[in-house]
Parts: C-alpha cells; sequence; structure tokens
C-alpha cells in the first residue's frame, strides 16, 4: 500500500518594512504588525497553517535579524518546537528562500512525495475556512504532480497584481482545481478590467503548494543553476546561498514549469501592498470609515483612521489616510498611500530614525517599547517573559534606572544579586556588569530610565547571553 503524504508547511517571513510606514520599519516589518487590533499577520498565518500542518512540521524561513521576533510572536499563539526556525543568511528572494527550506525538509527525512505549501506571512485572510478548503484541493493536485498555487477571485480590476490565467479546456478542469494556461505580469488599466469581466482571471496570490519530487523535476527544467545547487544537499546549498541569484519564486518555476494548477480562492485576502489596499479588506461602518484605535469622527466618509497611541478627531473630512504612530503621523488621501515610499527614501537620506528604528521591538526574552527620548535620556517600557532574562552586559556612556511595575525582578549588579518588588526600583551605574531576570511566574514589567552622553542600541557590552548573541 502506498503511504500517505505527509505535509509540511514553510512560512516565508522575511521582508522589508515600507509600504505600511509608519507603522512598518526596517526593524518592524508589516508581518510583525496587529492591522486589526488582534493578532499579528504572522500570527494569523501560523494559526492558518496549524489548521493543515502538524506542528512538528511547520517552518519559518527568514534571516537572523527576525529570528526572535519570529520565535516571540509564533510561540505566543501556538505549541512550536524549538526548531520552528530555518535562517537564511541573506535576502534573496523567494525562489532561494523555498528551496532552502525544502532542503532543511529532505534533510529532516522529508519524501519526494510529501506536500510542501509554502505561504507568506504577511497576508490577511478573513475566511480561514475558506483557506483550509483551497488547501485540501491543491493537496490534492499536488498529489498528482502538479505544482499548485491559490488564485485569488479578484474583487476589482487592479494593475497592481500579477493575474493567472485558468485554462478553459473542458480536459483541464479536475474536482476543485485547474489547470493553468498562463501568468501575466502586472496590466494596466484597461487590461484589468478586461480580466475581470471575462472571469477566467485571478489574481496570483504567492501561495504554493507541491511535491518535493515534482518541484525538483520541474526545477531542472526552467533553472538549472538552482537545481544542480539544491542537488547537493542542504549544507552546500546553504554554505552557497549569498551567491544564489535572486528570483522569483513565480519566475523561476510557475511560470515556465510544464505541470500548473489553479485553485480558486475567495477569502478576504490581502497581500496588504500599501494602506489604500488595508482599507479594502477592513471592516468599515456606514459612512465608509475603517477605523484602529482611540478615533472619533465627526462628518468623515470614507477614511481609514489607524491611531493607537493618542486621541485622533477627524472633522468632515472625505477619502484620507490617518496613521498615528508614537514617533510620526501619515496623512495622504486614498489612493496616493504608494507614495509613501518617497517619504522613507526621503527619511533615509536625511538618516532620519524614522525610516529604520521601531518604537517597539521584540528580543528573545520579551518585548520593549520606547516611551520618550531625548537628547540625554530615553524612557523604555521593558516586558520579560517568565523565566527569561536579559544578558550579562554593560554600557560605557550611560545609566540605567529601573521601577518595576509589575512581578518581580531579580537583579545582579557587579556579581550583587537582589530582588526588586513592585514600586521598588534600582540605579545601575555606567559601566557596572548587570543583568535583569524574571524569576516569576507572571510577565514582568519594568521603566527603564537611561540617561548618557550615547543612549543608542549598540552601546551593550554583552558579557554572557542566552542566546548568543
Amino acid at each position: 500500500m502506498k503511504k500517505m503524504p505527509d505535509i509540511y508547511g514553510l512560512i516565508l517571513a522575511g521582508g522589508s518594512g515600507v509600504r505600511l510606514w509608519p507603522r512598518s520599519r526596517e526593524e518592524m516589518p508589516k508581518q510583525f504588525l496587529s492591522l486589526n487590533e488582534s493578532n499579528t499577520l504572522l500570527q494569523d498565518t501560523v494559526t492558518r497553517m496549524l489548521r493543515i500542518v502538524p506542528a512538528e512540521r511547520l517552518y519559518a524561513v527568514a534571516g537572523s535579524a527576525w529570528k526572535s521576533l519570529i520565535s516571540y510572536q509564533s510561540r505566543e499563539v501556538a505549541d512550536l518546537p524549538d526548531y520552528f526556525f530555518v535562517e537564511e543568511p541573506a535576502a534573496r528572494n523567494t525562489a532561494p528562500a523555498i528551496l532552502l527550506g525544502c532542503e532543511f525538509l529532505r534533510r529532516k527525512g522529508a519524501s519526494d512525495d510529501d506536500v510542501i505549501v509554502a505561504a507568506p506571512s504577511d497576508h490577511i485572510i478573513k475566511n480561514a475556512d475558506a483557506f483550509k478548503d483551497a488547501l485540501l484541493k491543491a493537496i490534492n493536485a499536488a498529489s498528482e504532480g502538479y505544482i499548485v498555487t491559490l488564485g485569488i477571485v479578484p474583487t476589482r480590476p487592479d494593475a497592481g497584481f500579477g493575474y493567472i490565467e485558468r485554462s478553459d479546456a473542458a480536459q483541464t478542469r479536475h474536482d476543485g482545481w485547474s489547470e493553468v494556461a498562463r501568468f501575466i505580469e502586472k496590466p494596466d488599466q484597461a487590461k484589468a478590467s478586461e480580466y475581470i469581466k471575462s472571469k477566467n482571471y485571478f489574481w496570483n496570490s504567492g501561495i504554493f503548494i507541491f511535491t518535493l519530487g515534482a518541484l525538483y523535476r520541474e526545477l531542472a527544467r526552467t533553472s538549472s543553476d538552482l537545481y544542480e545547487a539544491a542537488g547537493k544537499g542542504f549544507d552546500y546549498f546553504l554554505k552557497n546561498f549569498d551567491s544564489m541569484p535572486s528570483v522569483a519564486f513565480d519566475y523561476a518555476v510557475m511560470e515556465r514549469a510544464a505541470r500548473v494548477a489553479m485553485v480558486e480562492l475567495d477569502a478576504g485576502w490581502s497581500d496588504v501592498g500599501s494602506w489604500d489596499a488595508l482599507y479594502e479588506v477592513l471592516d468599515r461602518d456606514a459612512l465608509g470609515n475603517a477605523v484602529s484605535g482611540d478615533v472619533a469622527l465627526e462628518g468623515a466618509k470614507n477614511c481609514l483612521v489607524d491611531s493607537r497611541n493618542r486621541f485622533t478627531a477627524i472633522v468632515d473630512a472625505e477619502d484620507l489616510i490617518v496613521v498615528d504612530s508614537p514617533d510620526a503621523l501619515f496623512i495622504c488621501k486614498r489612493s496616493s498611500s504608494q507614495k509613501v515610499r518617497g517619504v522613507v527614501d526621503e527619511l533615509k537620506k536625511r538618516a532620519r530614525k524614522e525610516a529604520v528604528r521601531a518604537p517597539e521591538s521584540a528580543r528573545p526574552w520579551g518585548v520593549y517599547k520606547i516611551l520618550c527620548e531625548e537628547e540625554r535620556f530615553k524612557i523604555k517600557r521593558i516586558t520579560i517573559i517568565p523565566g527569561k532574562r536579559l544578558s550579562l552586559q554593560y554600557h560605557h556612556h550611560r545609566s540605567e534606572h529601573w521601577v518595576v511595575v509589575r512581578g518581580t525582578a531579580l537583579v545582579t549588579i557587579d556579581g550583587q544579586e537582589r530582588f526588586v518588588h513592585e514600586g521598588e526600583s534600582v540605579f545601575i551605574p555606567q559601566n557596572a556588569r548587570h543583568r535583569l531576570e524574571n524569576p516569576g511566574k507572571i510577565d514582568l514589567e519594568i521603566v527603564e530610565i537611561q540617561g548618557g552622553s550615547y543612549l543608542s542600541e549598540d552601546d551593550i557590552v554583552r558579557l554572557d547571553d542566552d542566546f548568543n548573541r
């Protein structure tokens, strides 16, 4: 009897934070953001994938910079193993990233008949049941030797997406899936309108389903350089990853493969490619307003307002996007949000921290948020997970004052340990060797006040670190 294939999942979790600035930054790309006041996009992706893929066969592929954030956020919603993360040595687009994950799976024992689901971490899919049903159909098609993608049922003629043309030949229609006639690069608006009317064209989701055997069979035809490198095993592929071509999986495989199939997905999907794209999938009130945070609207219509740090009032405005963050405010007309790239480019030219640094960031031990920053002082709120501790470290240019607001802290200063309880504080002199630990069963929250001539994160000299940083 033929063995039933195992199902594996690869979550592609790298990326840069530009298109949803100022919420997203280089330090905090959109996959790590909560855009609907609940889970982050990554957390929603993990939760959706676990409806199909067992936890022990689900992996995230990303650069080392995101390991702490991915581990922290993922384990908030799922019980995942320690080997959940596959590290990319460099950013090389989706084809090398997926192949790196596949080579890792082969080393872990995956066979040619096993099915892989490769999905981005930064999409919104509102109907998780429809997503699961589509994946089950796609797995059936993949088991027959096809490379499969999910084709999004379009809701409007949008020139910002690549399209998939479904084959209309009767013999190419199967139970729940269809063969693909061709992939189409982003069309102009007129062509996009034609595609919508025909009802035979779909947005390209960037979600791929295949068996390892089918992938490598097609790869030998479509991308011989990648195929040759992958054929030498995970260690070789990892060692030579920097020299791999930076190429999308669509181009390296899908557009030139011989056996490609598509499953329709109508599930409230968005790639969240801009604030305008997000507006299209958010819940809106009777006047077309989508609101997150502490917001009051009077006479406003068709606006997106994201204000989670302070109260924002909008009066008699239409078709606006308003996004507030702790250190920046972005306002534009709806349909113009793609121009935020120009804003970020200008910030980088000026070497402004708002282009790169996120006011809130995750670490292996928890999270911190910058509350206030001036020339010679900075105030943070720091949360440490139970049982975790920061590195043993010292600073050349700053002192620190810690005030415990929740839980109990175990503080080490120059070899001397002491417990600091709620409402108590402790002072860390400049150049003192110190460590902060949460020995309790609940989150430890402290307010840290830094003072000194230089307050950047690179003024940390680590002497011992549980996370090998």
